[in-house]
């Protein structure tokens, strides 16, 4: 008895493609979009293994929040670990909890770079999470002075941490050194203030509009006379946002332990108020560049991040990789939705 087939059935015509893009200027870049040599492995020492990209995200309060490490072509040629570090973290439950997001880049060349880069994240982690209370009462309340010095504090001695760290393995503390970017994010839906900081480059932008503005805090000379442990009062933008820059004064010793030494690097700050629809982007310097040396790539993310809804996390790891010729640094973004 034979047995009749059905007939395929037609599923519909095919959506439109995605616009999202492989690279944008005129030419391709010169390495393969796609990861090629893994890096060597010690059998003894696996932790130290860095994948090949890190992707996270979250919704709390009034904002969206999408995270993305992903090593550079060079480093996927080469077969070196990502030397950029990205860490997530929640403290505390409700309206009162607190988001840390941190990125760290280690020293070009240095064979511990991504080792250095993990550390001070896990560090400044740490100090956050035991001062999450005090900060989100800070952030919620704008005390810009308070959070500008307690932070200050904190990074200074998880970086204090890491050239101790590299005295005991006998290394140069130049080698062994990373630069380290944070954004704090407050739970509460009525709380609209975002608090930057951190030591070293990279870039700060706002998506307001569908246009770019850079709001890096400038490194400058700060006139007055400064308060021991809390800096000089704060220099003020048009805008309200408050900088803080490096003063050259080592925090007050510790009974408990030493005081570190003050950063090489000048300490950045900066806190602004969100508007509905604001896209606020956090990103190290393998980002930051061709951010700034691309309209093509300005252009097309803001085409792309202006929409009504956030992207997924799938889609914004595909707008970051986006691929610019003559960039092939580790590209590290954390960038903030406003609802």
């Amino acid at each position: 008895m034979s047995r009749r087939t059905r007939a395929p059935s037609r599923l519909g015509p095919l959506p439109p493609p995605l616009t999202s893009r492989a690279h944008v200027g005129t030419r391709p870049p010169t390495y393969d979009a796609e990861p090629t040599a893994l890096p060597a492995a010690d059998p003894d020492d696996l932790d130290a293994l860095v994948p090949d990209t890190v992707l996270d995200g979250a919704r709390y309060g009034a904002c969206t929040l999408r995270a993305v490490s992903v090593r550079g072509d060079s480093a996927r040629y080469r077969g070196e670990p990502r030397r950029d570090a990205l860490l997530t973290a929640r403290f505390g439950a409700g309206e009162r909890a607190l988001v840390l997001v941190a990125l760290a880049t280690g020293t070009r060349t240095a064979p511990g770079a991504h080792l250095a880069a993990a550390e001070v994240c896990r560090w400044i982690g740490a100090a956050v999470g035991r001062s999450h209370e005090r900060l989100t009462d800070d952030i919620r309340a704008a005390r810009r002075a308070d959070l500008k010095a307690g932070l200050h504090r904190l990074t200074d001695r998880s970086l204090g941490k890491l050239r101790a760290a590299a005295t005991e393995q006998g290394l140069d503390p130049d080698d062994y050194a990373a630069t380290l970017r944070c954004l704090l994010l407050s739970a509460d839906p009525g709380c609209r203030t975002r608090v930057f900081f951190g030591v070293g480059p990279g870039g700060l932008f706002r998506l307001r509009d569908r246009e770019w503005q850079d709001i890096e805090p400038e490194v400058a000379e700060v006139k007055g006379e400064p308060v021991l442990g809390f800096g000089s009062a704060p220099h003020e933008t048009p805008d309200g946002d408050r900088l803080t820059m490096d003063l050259g004064i080592p925090t007050p010793p510790s009974p408990y332990e030493p005081a570190p030494e003050p950063p090489r690097e000048p300490f950045r700050f900066r806190t602004s108020v969100a508007r509905p629809g604001d896209v606020l982007l956090m990103c190290g310097t393998g980002f930051a560049e061709p951010l700034h040396g691309e309209p093509e790539l300005r252009a097309h993310l803001a085409d792309r991040w202006s929409g009504p809804e956030p992207p997924g996390l799938t889609a914004y790891l595909a707008d970051t990789q986006v691929r610019v010729k003559g960039y092939a640094d580790d590209r590290t973004a954390v960038a903030v939705w406003e609802a």
